[in-house]
């Protein structure tokens, strides 16, 4: 693995000579599972990036993790490479659940890792959760919502299954195997809201809760529109208003990097409108709303709609939403820019 790791700086090397700033605000080591590198690799890839690019003092440095693919001595490593934030891929509490997602760990094993994290001293620890899996049942899902709360995270993700193509369970749910149900789906959304802003998390994104100062940096900026660079196959990268994509074969990808040739296989230029329309998507997500400066495009009668049906409200010069609202989160974007 660790070619897979010199092609990635390699990429970053490349990369920063045509960037302006190499300041980071914030690095995520997602996708995949990245904890299934080793230890060393990853300290070796954190430590390559930031002879590259600036680490500040406070820079966010993220990592995914799965409960099943580390332990002592990795968690220690991540956090003498930097790692301030973990997102622990837990995804459920229930046994039988977990067995649909063909997930490997327990409930025991997530439990065992928050305490590895805060043992190594990384005490920013999001819980990523997921509801409305094939025959999950809601009380279900209130109890890995109540078990997640017990273990004192400072942040909880969760997240609506969807069902994506060419994937195991959207091959199902196409077969009728498995239903998505609208009317469970609410009701978990809205056991998820109650019980944790009841403990006091801020629900500051459609499936993101965090206790005040634990917001994930990352996803705001790209929330708010911000640059970001990918590095690695498959990686999508928003620069200028430059948007690529990487090529996703990881043998192709390697190889064009070793002979010093383009990694990208997709390449597009937005416009200041296409970014406005992006921000609306992304925006609304979050309890900050869109500024009204890009929703100029959006006919005023369609915002007055949602408005007057309790969907939305004006939060000074912000279209937020509100209620039922931030469950309907992507149609009402649907509605506003079609």
């Amino acid at each position: 693995m660790s070619f897979f790791v010199d092609g990635i700086l390699r990429e970053a090397k490349t990369r920063s000579a045509s960037i302006s700033s190499l300041n980071i605000d914030t690095v995520y080591l997602g996708g995949g599972t990245p904890s299934m590198l080793p230890p060393d690799l990853i300290n070796k890839l954190f430590d390559g990036i930031g002879n590259i690019f600036r680490y500040r003092s406070d820079t966010e440095i993220n990592l995914e993790a799965n409960p099943a693919t580390f332990g002592r001595s990795a968690a220690q490593t991540y956090a003498q490479s930097g790692v301030t934030r973990v997102s622990l891929g837990a995804q459920s509490f229930s046994p039988d659940v977990l067995k649909t997602l063909g997930r490997t760990h327990g409930p025991r094993e997530i439990a065992r890792s928050v305490d590895l994290l805060r043992a190594a001293a990384i005490e920013d620890v999001s819980i990523d959760l997921m509801f409305s899996i094939p025959g999950q049942t809601l009380e279900q899902w209130r109890e890995s919502l109540e078990s997640a709360l017990e273990l004192s995270p400072n942040h909880i993700s969760a997240y609506n299954l969807t069902y994506e193509e060419d994937t195991p369970f959207f091959t199902r749910f196409r077969e009728g195997l498995y239903t998505d149900l609208e009317e469970l789906n609410a009701s978990m959304f809205e056991v998820a809201h109650e019980l944790l802003t009841a403990r006091g998390l801020r629900h500051y994104e459609t499936s993101n809760y965090a206790y005040p100062g634990y917001e994930s940096r990352h996803n705001q900026g790209y929330w708010r529109g911000g640059d970001y660079l990918g590095l690695g196959p498959s990686a999508v990268s928003t620069i200028s208003g430059r948007r690529w994509k990487n090529i996703p074969d990881t043998a192709k990808y390697l190889a064009q990097i070793e002979k010093g040739g383009p990694t990208e296989s997709e390449v597009e230029t937005l416009t200041p409108a296409q970014l406005d329309l992006e921000r609306i998507a992304l925006m609304l997500r979050t309890d900050a709303g869109v500024h009204r400066r890009h929703l100029s495009e959006v006919s005023p009668a369609r915002i007055d709609g949602i408005i007057s049906e309790h969907l939305a409200r004006w939060k000074g010069e912000n279209l937020v939403l509100q209620g039922r609202g931030s469950m309907l989160v992507d149609s009402i974007v649907e509605h506003l820019v079609s």
